[in-house]
């Protein structure tokens, strides 16, 4: 089960939500089973540790990289301690289950990539997050260094662009269909009473509701969709749309004015224009301000979904203004 579209008036109806909350749902349980039996992922190599060239690598990585952290690895044939880095670092994307995408550029047959990323030598690793390049090291780095290092990428992709998707394969055609359903999970009961006070309006009773599944399982997919929603229509419910159309043309740097502008425009299905002008307030603000700001436009695209390419395209903007 999801959680309802929003009922109230004047709400789009967001059911794209819906699908991105299963899609989260099913990579999460994707990765459940697969650490309860002790393997590897259910997800086939290629979904992981892919080759990268030139001419792949805009929807290759820097499409990939709004949705998953994509690590590149830049090595070649002759390069000796590339051959001890690669399966390194192969093994990991499968260990990390998902967690990153290992991109592979052989330098030689891909000189321009070298060259824009300003390679010095290799192995060097980088990684692309919302689109920026990030470097990592360069050299046969430890096993231990590198983990920590890919730990700390995972941790600046959640907290700072909300990037909590997984790598996974689509399913195969008919695959769907044909699998059994699912068992009734622990928290059901919790969140259909949330789902139900979101349909009757009662914006608060569901914000309880999805935060009390939440101190239960911090990881709930559909708790945190819920939540978003819940929250956001809860904020839209207690203004007056005038006034803070009023204060957001009189007052553009001011966080409370664009914030609450920004949610009417959600709610209005104008979502590039929320985005834009939450990315466009993280850059004129600073400190507290900013980092409100910013977590808020994370809120924002749960409320949408990950999947969404609006989303992957505001998270390159904030990614834009942040570094």
């Amino acid at each position: 089960m999801q959680p309802r579209n929003m009922s109230m008036s004047g709400v789009v109806d967001l059911a794209a939500v819906k699908a991105a909350g299963e899609a989260k749902a099913k990579a999460e349980q994707a990765r459940a089973e697969s650490a309860r039996q002790g393997g590897p992922a259910a997800v086939p190599a290629s979904s992981l540790v892919i080759d990268v060239n030139e001419a792949g690598f805009e929807n290759d990585v820097l499409q990939r990289s709004a949705e998953v952290p994509v690590v590149i690895d830049f090595w070649a044939e002759w390069c000796e301690p590339c051959k001890q880095l690669g399966p390194l670092l192969e093994r990991l994307a499968h260990e990390y289950n998902g967690r990153f995408v290992l991109a592979k550029v052989d330098v030689d047959a891909n000189q321009l990539l070298m060259q824009q990323f300003g390679i010095q030598g290799i192995p060097a690793v980088f990684a692309v997050v919302a689109g920026q390049a990030l470097p990592l090291f360069q050299g046969a780095a430890p096993e231990a260094q590198i983990r920590q290092t890919l730990d700390q990428l995972i941790q600046v992709g959640e907290e700072r662009f909300g990037l909590t998707g997984i790598a996974v394969d689509a399913a195969a055609p008919g695959e769907a269909q044909a699998a059994a359903p699912a068992p009734p999970g622990p928290y059901d009961s919790l969140l259909e009473a949330a789902a139900r006070a979101l349909d009757a309006n009662d914006f608060p009773g569901a914000v309880q509701a999805y935060k009390n599944v939440l101190s239960d399982d911090p990881n709930n997919t559909e708790a945190k969709l819920g939540l978003a929603q819940a929250e956001l229509l809860a904020r839209v419910q207690a203004t007056d749309p005038q006034q803070v159309r009023r204060d957001a043309a009189e007052k553009p740097a001011d966080a409370d004015a664009q914030l609450a502008a920004a949610d009417l425009d959600l709610v209005g299905g104008h979502v590039e224009d929320a985005f834009g002008r939450l990315v466009e307030t993280v850059r004129r603000t600073f400190g507290e301000d900013r980092d409100r700001v910013r977590l808020r436009l994370l809120d924002l695209f749960e409320v949408i979904g990950p999947e969404d390419p609006r989303v992957g395209a505001a998270r390159t903007a904030l990614a834009r203004v942040l570094f």
